[in-house]
């Protein structure tokens, strides 16, 4: 029993857990397609599979709208483009119900709505699962909807990535260099 009250569905949990995305055989897996999508970890990748399904459960027990992190939603994303899979097994035959993807339609009240709707969803996943989510992929929801939604996919084919400590850093080390450079050349003349 869940502390909301609710009975925690092991029957539907069962079927999430064990539902593959994709096909088995595939030589480019969907956690190797998540992966390489979003340049992250295979083990990463699998990591927020599992939490995708657990935001599924959510979204079928909360007894509320939920509101995925934003890596859960690279999932959610990724595995709409298996559309067969998602309309034709997942959804009527796993979850028992449509999920369907809706996204906001910009604005303040949409930001409060979501806002509030992610922070229920955090508390729903501890009532349900009996841990916190965890941090790496469930962050708070300051960082889902200030930080987050500030991200913008590069090619790095097509650009430098440098961390901005990197680039501090080398900004230190240049006037550190140009300065002594200039004591040099002073005391050399």
């Amino acid at each position: 029993m869940k502390s909301d009250g609710r009975a925690f569905d092991d029957a539907l949990w069962q079927r999430l857990r064990a539902h593959q995305i994709g096909p088995a055989d595939a030589s480019l897996t969907f956690a190797a397609r998540l992966a390489r999508e979003n340049r992250w970890s295979l083990a990463h990748a699998e990591r927020v599979i599992l939490e995708y399904m657990r935001f599924c459960y959510l979204a079928r027990t909360a007894g509320h709208p939920v509101t995925p992190s934003d890596a859960v939603d690279q999932a959610w994303h990724l595995h709409l483009t298996y559309s067969r899979d998602y309309w034709e097994v997942f959804c009527p035959l796993v979850l028992g119900a449509d999920l369907h993807h809706g996204p906001t339609a910009g604005g303040e009240a949409q930001r409060a709505l979501y806002y509030g709707q992610y922070a229920a969803t955090l508390k729903a996943y501890e009532s349900a699962f009996g841990v916190s989510p965890p941090v790496q992929i469930w962050p708070d929801a300051r960082r889902r909807f200030a930080v987050d939604p500030k991200a913008v996919r590069v090619n790095p084919a097509d650009a430098l990535i440098v961390s901005r400590m990197r680039v501090y850093i080398a900004a230190l080390l240049g006037a550190a260099l140009a300065f002594a450079a200039g004591w040099l050349v002073r005391g050399i003349v």
